[in-house]
């Protein structure tokens, strides 16, 4: 369905022959095009422009309007771990104070008590993830009187449920749980096999260990795992990354996630920790990813944009081959909802004409919640414009060919497109607009130029090419 108005706006750019250095022979380095620090865009408009002019308010009037019957799915987040790792960017604490799990936990469940009152009869919830932090720093009780809650709060059918969960806190007793509840995927933070990079990320868990916890997820009946990796890390080689990846493949994941480590000491103070001087260059980042991808994809993986990899019988792969992928506040998925229901500190609702985040401080959430005021304290409304520039940039990462004619007149675009195309990296034409193999890892710099709120302005594009 058309947002905005259909109007002639692109022509075609003629692209001239590749220039610049190749990664193993397969994509062309530009340090100049990856200059540029972008959002991974699992939403637009993104959290960076979320205010405090909508939320607890505006968000229980999107809820009221939702259509009744329609397919929604429901992010619950528990941001607390055993242990905290110094690289992780996620809104996690330690749960060393039982009390302040309790409390967050009854916080959890009178927000679930909320929303089921607003919608829980209304919609069909077709999916359930838990995400963190570490789910499985709850005691099995605990976790399932949760998960009680969401299945009778709402008309909830045969949900599929996902969890992700941390390898060195996870015992048979959680795994053997999560085969009663019928969890049928699971994701595991593996980031890096190699013991040296490891401790240098204030991370130990040896491969045995990753093996133990596979090998009872698979006989517990969990049919589909995702592992978690990370290029970029301090005193990581391409070798060592080769190294973890034959290691992860042995263990025949369905998906693997292969990301590139984000060092912001500024805003993670754990960062910190890390030593800056160990830590890969550019250059050398980008020959790691195309190492990666390269070796994942010679594995028998099918690649999902250029940092996620699926069997060819994964749905994840199947929903790629078909033009069903979409991308949310979770990364890569085949979930076909437009609302996304998010509950917990920092968990963000995501419907079709907002966006809307819980506050992130666990405490300070459960304050607001068990006092009953809403739990959503910032977001933004999404206008038909942004649900259009939203739409193209899904399409691009997604690895569709983007119809740019939804989108005002702005001749800037091509201005800022322009240096990619002249590398060979995307070819726009009739307003299509394809990111081409070569242009994999230049993606999300790609999608930024449709980003408004972030959008470079002709003297900035200038310097960077």
């Amino acid at each position: 369905m058309l947002l905005v108005q259909r109007r002639p706006m692109l022509t075609l750019i003629n692209a001239s022959p590749c220039s610049g250095g190749y990664a193993g022979g397969m994509w062309p380095y530009h340090p100049e095009l990856l200059a540029r620090a972008v959002p991974r865009y699992t939403s637009y408009p993104t959290a960076a422009e979320f205010t405090d002019k909508v939320g607890g308010a505006q968000l229980g009037d999107a809820l009221s309007s939702l259509t009744r019957g329609a397919a929604v799915s429901l992010y619950a987040h528990i941001p607390f771990c055993k242990e905290i790792c110094w690289y992780c960017g996620c809104n996690t604490h330690r749960a060393n104070r039982t009390p302040r799990l309790r409390a967050y936990m009854e916080a959890l469940e009178t927000e679930l008590d909320w929303l089921s009152l607003k919608v829980g009869g209304k919609v069909q919830l077709g999916r359930i993830s838990f995400g963190g932090g570490s789910p499985n720093v709850l005691d099995a009780m605990r976790f399932v009187r949760l998960l009680d809650r969401i299945l009778t709060g709402f008309a909830a059918g045969n949900p599929e449920i996902s969890v992700e969960l941390d390898p060195r806190t996870l015992d048979a007793d959680w795994a053997s749980l999560l085969g009663k509840v019928g969890a049928s995927r699971v994701s595991l933070g593996v980031q890096t096999m190699e013991p040296h990079v490891q401790a240098a990320i204030g991370r130990i868990q040896p491969p045995e260990m990753i093996a133990k916890v596979v090998e009872m997820l698979r006989d517990n009946g969990i049919g589909s795992l995702n592992f978690d990796l990370m290029y970029g890390l301090p005193g990581q080689s391409a070798d060592d990354l080769v190294r973890t990846l034959d290691a992860a493949v042995a263990l025949a994941p369905d998906r693997i996630a292969l990301f590139g480590y984000a060092h912001v000491p500024r805003l993670i103070p754990r960062q910190r920790r890390i030593d800056d001087s160990a830590l890969p260059g550019i250059a050398e980042r980008f020959d790691q990813a195309a190492a990666g991808y390269r070796h994942l994809v010679s594995a028998g993986m099918v690649p999902i944009g250029f940092d996620h990899f699926a069997r060819p019988d994964d749905p994840l792969a199947a929903a790629s081959r078909e033009g069903r992928l979409r991308r949310n506040f979770q990364g890569f998925t085949d979930d076909p909802a437009d609302a996304v229901f998010g509950v917990g500190a920092t968990a963000i609702t995501c419907l079709p004409q907002l966006l809307a985040q819980n506050e992130k401080n666990p405490g300070r959430y459960g304050m607001r919640v068990l006092a009953g005021e809403p739990a959503a304290q910032i977001g933004v409304a999404r206008t038909m414009e942004d649900r259009e520039r939203g739409l193209v940039i899904e399409d691009l990462l997604c690895g569709r060919t983007a119809d740019l004619s939804g989108l005002p007149d702005d001749r800037l675009i091509e201005l800022r497109l322009l240096p990619f195309v002249q590398a060979g990296l995307c070819r726009l034409a009739d307003d299509r607009l394809e990111i081409l193999p070569g242009g994999l890892p230049y993606s999300r710099v790609i999608a930024a130029c449709f980003d408004t709120y972030r959008a470079l302005g002709t003297k900035r594009f200038s310097n960077a090419v």
